[in-house]
């Protein structure tokens, strides 16, 4: 896998060379000999300007597989350059999955416009899997699964098979259904391979293998198949009849997408933001988050305008404020993306939920008491003021166990609240440490020096 990868690299490096010497011809030779993901990373890891130069290179039988590797943002400028036509045409031969991701992105006239350049059988596929939303079991399966019957013996499986072309790529598992197409199990294809080929398919398949609910939510059936190990499994609707099929690739691409939620969330930008959008689409991103977090600023900063007087006649305060606040922000960060994580792997629940506050409060008092004891010594011989030592040893116990309350109720009660934990929390968490660590910190420096 290293070496596979460093070899694209190099690959990769040439073909820039290449393009910034300006010799088109190499970059198109070059360009088509890589694979579709690798083009892919290269027109996404370049400027706009080359962008168009690299996109007009490609040759058109490969455009479909490259722009599939794509993330959104970037597909969707792609998109907005073509007419329904020249969409219709990149999206013939891709799975049923990835059309149906690639047309939801899409205006509603361009979509119905690209349905009907497609023939009877492959529109009627495809509008079977875009009924279900893109983040549920069946806005990820797709239709190409191979199917058997019970009574069959392995003989005639093995003739039935040889029939094809080629089979569906991922294609680990046969599945078993009924004559009415109801899922009943699955037949591995090694099993098929090794075993005696008069025996039936019903003495060989394997039927403790459930299927996936059509509406099972994307990130379970991605614990699903991390927690087993599948290479694919059956999609079926509710009364059991099988759809469709899900594959590890697709499930790779919901792993990604949620860990680039979670990151990028927490700084108000969406998971598939362009690395080089132009500035002029950046910068509003960026700036609506911006203006959010000056709002609370503003909060914390009018907390400790009320304590103006007590600045004013101890200056060493001022000097010693940035502490409390930053430590107990570091501190709840780190309980808030423990819990973020735990809730998005399903590890979260109502029957763990009070341990994990519990041991949250403990080592948040814990590192408080250490680290407050630290502060207070440094304080002390700096200023020559132990007065001052212990104010902010109480001011930082006090925000670090608020820190870490703070970050573990937040996710879960914004979770029950039906909001991203990941998009908001970091914005009220700050906000929280800021306000407790001021008003701890200043409160009690006006108590004692009052």
């Amino acid at each position: 896998m290293a070496q596979n990868t460093a070899t694209s690299q190099k690959a990769l490096d040439k073909l820039t060379e290449a393009l910034d010497s300006g010799t088109l011809a190499g970059v198109r030779r070059m360009l088509n000999d890589l694979p579709p993901g690798d083009v892919a990373h290269l027109l996404e890891s370049s400027p706009p300007k080359f962008r168009h130069v690299l996109w007009q290179l490609v040759d058109v039988e490969q455009e479909g597989e490259i722009i599939n590797e794509l993330g959104e943002e970037l597909r969707a400028h792609f998109f907005s350059e073509m007419d329904a036509s020249e969409v219709a045409l990149i999206m013939e031969g891709l799975e049923d999955d990835d059309v149906a991701d690639m047309l939801q992105q899409l205006p509603d006239r361009v979509t119905f416009e690209v349905l009907n350049a497609m023939d009877h059988q492959d529109r009627a596929r495809l509008e079977r899997v875009m009924l279900y939303p893109d983040d549920t079991a069946g806005g990820l399966m797709n239709t190409d699964s191979i199917t058997i019957r019970a009574p069959l013996t392995l003989d005639v499986v093995l003739r039935y098979l040889r029939r094809h072309h080629e089979i569906p790529p991922m294609t680990d598992n046969l599945i078993v259904v009924s004559r009415t197409d109801k899922y009943i199990g699955l037949l591995p294809l090694n099993t098929l391979l090794v075993s005696d080929p008069s025996r039936s398919v019903r003495e060989m398949m394997v039927t403790d293998l459930k299927p996936i609910p059509v509406d099972m939510p994307d990130s379970e059936v991605a614990r699903l198949f991390e927690r087993n190990d599948w290479v694919s499994a059956p999609v079926v609707d509710d009364e059991g009849r099988l759809l469709g099929r899900i594959t590890i690739d697709d499930v790779v691409d919901v792993i990604r997408e949620d860990a680039d939620h979670s990151v990028m969330s927490m700084v108000g930008l969406g998971e598939d933001a362009d690395t080089f959008a132009p500035v002029m689409r950046a910068a509003p991103r960026r700036a609506i988050w911006l203006g959010i977090n000056l709002i609370t600023a503003f909060v914390a900063s009018g907390v400790i305008n009320l304590f103006q007087g007590t600045i004013e006649k101890v200056v060493a305060l001022a000097v010693l404020m940035p502490i409390v606040a930053s430590m107990g922000g570091i501190a709840g960060t780190q309980t808030l993306t423990v819990l973020v994580r735990g809730i998005a792997m399903g590890q979260v629940g109502s029957n763990n939920q009070g341990w994990l506050l519990s041991r949250e409060l403990a080592v948040g008092a814990l590192n408080g008491a250490l680290w407050a004891t630290v502060v207070a010594l440094a304080a002390s011989f700096w200023f020559d003021d132990w007065t001052l030592g212990f104010i902010i040893a109480a001011a930082m116990v006090i925000n670090l166990v608020t820190a870490a309350l703070a970050g573990a109720a937040l996710p879960l009660l914004m979770t029950r609240a039906n909001i991203d934990p990941a998009l908001a929390g970091g914005v009220v968490l700050t906000t929280v440490t800021d306000v407790v660590g001021f008003v701890s910190f200043l409160g009690l420096a006006t108590l004692f020096y009052a």
